[in-house]
């Protein structure tokens, strides 16, 4: 769905020419690379321009990454995509989400992550649900301070131990709902095609293309 009560038709298109992707993770870079291609983007990264990482002050994911949107924008003179993505488990009362990047410390460690979730998991209490969901938010904010906003979200279930070499961050973790394979074991495409990314992306392409 769009954000914060938008009509689902956005009214400003992106047209072809330079995009920043407001992001240092190098992972998240490429994943919204692969799916922004074929629609004439010359696609280029916070980190690439040297731009700071702007304190994520946001109480929500869309607060976040409109938040990332407008400084990437503002300091570049160019549209600027930002993703706010997290990881929310029930039985953690839906942490860590807008704080899953920070759960994986300065170092940006998703293994001492999952291994904390797990732990934490664990003393929640006896057969804890192991349901979760990802949550990804979009916003695309141009120079002169206009944005949309788009968000997506893919049901599933924790595994342990992880599995899986591919994705990034909480990947090897998160089995979707339907699926006997984690994301970190799926091939990008089929990735793109069901997670909370390729939702939101869906409904971004659909409304500014």
């Amino acid at each position: 769905m769009s954000g914060e009560g938008k009509e689902p038709q956005a009214i400003r298109k992106l047209t072809p020419g330079r995009l920043v992707i407001a992001s240092h993770n190098a992972g998240k870079v490429r994943e919204i690379a692969a799916l922004l291609a074929g629609r004439g983007l010359d696609v280029v990264s916070a980190a690439e321009l040297d731009l700071p990482e702007p304190e994520e002050t946001g109480t929500t994911f869309v607060m976040n990454a409109e938040l990332k949107a407008r400084v990437a924008s503002d300091l570049s003179g160019l549209p600027a995509l930002a993703d706010d993505s997290g990881l929310c488990v029930d039985a953690l009362g839906g942490d860590p989400g807008i704080f899953s990047a920070r759960w994986a410390g300065e170092s940006k460690d998703f293994g001492m992550a999952m291994d904390l979730i797990e732990r934490n998991v664990a003393a929640s209490g006896p057969a804890p649900a192991r349901t979760a969901h990802f949550v990804c938010a979009l916003a695309l904010a141009w120079p002169d301070g206009h944005v949309e906003w788009f968000e997506g979200r893919v049901d599933g279930s924790l595994v342990t131990p992880p599995r899986g070499d591919k994705g990034h961050g909480y990947d090897p973790m998160f089995q979707p709902d339907g699926y006997d394979t984690t994301f970190a074991e799926m091939d990008e495409d089929l990735k793109n095609e069901i997670s909370h990314r390729g939702v939101a992306f869906r409904q971004m392409v659909a409304a500014v293309f």
